[in-house]
């Protein structure tokens, strides 16, 4: 569990600063997973509307990607809307979705960014669904970073959907099912996922103080590394990113013991 230190302004930029010098740069995870968790609470917080916490947490996005794009991460995935989300209140969740598609647009501008959506697009609006396929069809100019924006996700959603995707293959192919299940291994179940062809997160980082997995990445995280912070998301600084990669730099990982 990280804690917060607030300092004074210079002590804060100092502090910053000898954290990214110390950090070792043949360390820093390949892909990061990111629960963005907290915007309610903060919004309550400051007895602001919550779609106000709702459009910070996505301002908080786009200066958390470009401090991936600094320290050389190569693949982000945000988890911004679960399938359990999708249970709130029509109204909050009419604003929740023109705020991401908002986020959508201004990532779009950005021509060092690819993006991929995971998720179940018929849950979602058709402007949503939309904006969605036109960003993932796009090929950026330069790509330094690639974004996975998890949208309508759920992960035992996502095993079914590559279990199901996997099954009507083999049957198009005209394969026995039988020989199938007999010879059914993970990379086989791997090849389907959303995220197929990426790397698996090195790192989950999540926010708010909660310490649960909420269904993010079930299958692709077996072997990540957690790092849970106090900061609810729109309040989560560049120091608190970097305390998460120092303390991942420091851990020795094991796969599988």
């Amino acid at each position: 569990m990280s804690g917060r230190v607030e300092l004074p302004g210079f002590l804060y930029g100092y502090y910053e600063r000898r954290l990214l010098k110390d950090l070792p740069r043949d360390r820093i995870p390949r892909h990061i997973g990111v629960m963005v968790d907290g915007n309610r609470r903060w919004a309550k917080q400051f007895n602001a509307p919550t779609a106000q916490g709702h459009q910070a947490g996505a301002d908080k996005i786009h200066e958390f990607l470009g401090w991936c794009q600094e320290l050389g991460v190569k693949v982000v995935t945000l988890y911004m809307l679960s399938t359990d989300n999708m249970n709130r209140s029509s109204e909050e969740l009419d604003l929740l979705m023109g705020i991401i598609a908002n986020t959508l647009d201004r990532l779009d501008e950005d021509a060092n960014i690819s993006v991929h959506a995971m998720g179940a697009p018929e849950l979602l609006p058709d402007y949503l669904a939309e904006r969605l396929n036109k960003l993932t069809a796009r090929t950026p100019v330069r790509e330094k970073i690639h974004v996975n924006v998890a949208v309508g996700y759920g992960g035992r959603r996502e095993i079914v959907d590559a279990v199901r995707e996997l099954l009507h293959d083999a049957v198009a192919k005209g394969m026995d099912i039988s020989k199938l299940a007999d010879d059914l291994c993970v990379d086989d179940i791997s090849r389907y996922l959303y995220t197929r062809g990426q790397p698996d997160p090195d790192l989950v980082i999540r926010t708010s103080g909660e310490q649960r997995l909420s269904g993010f990445l079930m299958w692709q995280s077996a072997y990540s590394e957690f790092y849970f912070c106090e900061a609810l998301w729109p309040a989560f600084r560049k120091v608190d990113f970097l305390r998460a990669l120092r303390d991942y730099a420091g851990r020795q990982r094991r796969f599988g013991t």
